[in-house]
């Protein structure tokens, strides 16, 4: 098939890349100049293990196609993909105009019949509103029809997460579109859900709400049990060995962030809120968040006295390891608190230091580990990037002013740690 992209973020060019690579001619589309250029040149705007490669071999094949034309796109392709960010707005909302606007721009180009997707995260009823303005913006003769296909991917773990889903939701009204879809997906595996649009779009929120739950879960477990001399990660781990839990996202930390998990919270709350309903346990979820960031700077706090001229070193500055991605990070909150207190912050992270100085300002951004623990009166483990678990924790001590690590990630075994001399402090323990 002749396929389209709007929008070359994680979802769009991940999932362009891929249905490339399966034999598609696809096109995407862009607004910003430079960045097109640069995607032709196989020059990516973000990091994705694995994906430079794929984006390469299928640009070099003519089959991944980069354009700002919408009426080079458009008029040829089978299926349209929005593939756009919904930020949030104060209220909690998903901003929506985006979606509208390429709704709006793509609809005079088409020719023939198109199936249009929303890949988008939306609130329920949005592609009820794409149906009516592509519609209304169509030529005559066109045929369309809509559809929302929500994407579960993972940061760092996107490709996988492309070719091996859990499931393939597809949400429509038409039969003819849930089958040219049902064709394009054919080659990926994954369980195939057909439903309405509306079941859809309530799909992806639930699925990161519930996500985001259970993270909170475990860092409200991981609170009391440091309160009541329990040990949280044993606790966790125990429950998580039950089949109806389940292990996954029921690790304690210094508190979830990223594109989606903060905003998709938010989302469902304000479309909960719109239909009257007080989703009062999602409001919780998100307290608990804040209140894990919080918590990593009061035990920076209480480990160094009065931080007002403390250095603190920082291991991570990505939102989760593999990924690049600063939005939502909780290293933005506990570095902004802890330099607001006066302290003295040096940082390092493997790939995040380009997107992290544009971010977080007065601080110290370091070639390495080593350096960013040097002279430091604490280290903090903000993010569980594995060239972090088996650093020389006998060398980092050596370079501290003060032997200190509050691992934001349980990162480090404690005992080890302390048969070390450190002063280890983590979470839930």
């Amino acid at each position: 098939m002749t396929i389209t992209f709007i929008g070359h973020g994680y979802v769009g060019l991940v999932t362009a890349a891929i249905f490339a690579d399966l034999g598609n001619t696809v096109w995407v589309i862009g607004h910003t100049k430079e960045k097109v250029e640069n995607l032709k040149k196989g020059i990516l705007p973000i990091y994705e293990p694995g994906l430079e490669e794929i984006v390469k071999r299928n640009v070099l094949a003519k089959r991944l196609l980069f354009t700002l034309d919408y009426e080079k796109a458009i008029p040829t392709s089978q299926v349209v993909f929005i593939a756009v960010g919904t930020p949030p707005k104060p209220t909690g909302e998903a901003d929506l105009s985006v979606v509208f606007e390429v709704a709006k721009k793509l609809s005079s180009h088409l020719d023939g019949y198109t199936v249009v997707i929303t890949k988008s995260t939306v609130p329920v009823g949005t592609n009820r509103k794409v149906e009516e303005i592509v519609k209304k913006g169509k030529p005559v003769k066109a045929i369309v029809d809509v559809a929302s296909v929500p994407e579960f991917l993972r940061e760092g773990q996107a490709i996988g997460d492309t070719q091996h889903p859990d499931r393939i939701v597809i949400g429509s009204d038409s039969e003819k579109a849930k089958q040219t879809l049902k064709e394009l997906h054919a080659p990926i595996d994954g369980k195939l859900i057909l439903t309405t649009l509306e079941t859809a779009e309530m799909i992806k929120y639930a699925a990161n709400s519930f996500l985001a739950t259970k993270i909170s879960f475990a860092n409200a477990i991981s609170k009391l049990s440091e309160v009541t001399g329990a040990n949280g990660p044993d606790v966790l781990q125990a429950i998580g060995l039950d089949s109806r839990i389940g292990p996954k996202f029921l690790n304690a930390g210094a508190g979830y962030g990223g594109s989606c998990f903060p905003k998709d919270v938010k989302a469902l709350i304000a479309i909960a809120k719109g239909y009257g309903y007080d989703f009062t346990l999602l409001r919780d979820v998100e307290e608990i968040n804040k209140q894990a960031m919080e918590d990593i700077v009061s035990k920076v706090k209480k480990q160094t006295g009065n931080v007002k001229g403390k250095t603190i070193g920082v291991l991570g500055l990505s939102f989760k390891p593999d990924t690049d991605d600063m939005r939502d990070a909780p290293s933005i909150t506990v570095i902004k608190k802890l330099t607001g207190l006066g302290a003295k912050v040096q940082a390092f992270d493997p790939i995040a230091m380009d997107n992290a100085k544009k971010i977080i300002k007065g601080i110290t951004l370091t070639k390495n580990a080593i350096d960013a623990a040097k002279d430091a009166d604490c280290l903090v483990v903000m993010t569980e990037w594995n060239e972090f678990r088996q650093l020389d924790l006998k060398k980092i001590k050596d370079v501290m002013k003060s032997p200190v690590i509050i691992d934001g990630r349980n990162v480090y075994d404690p005992k080890n740690a302390r048969e070390l001399g450190f002063s280890y402090v983590g979470v839930g323990q």
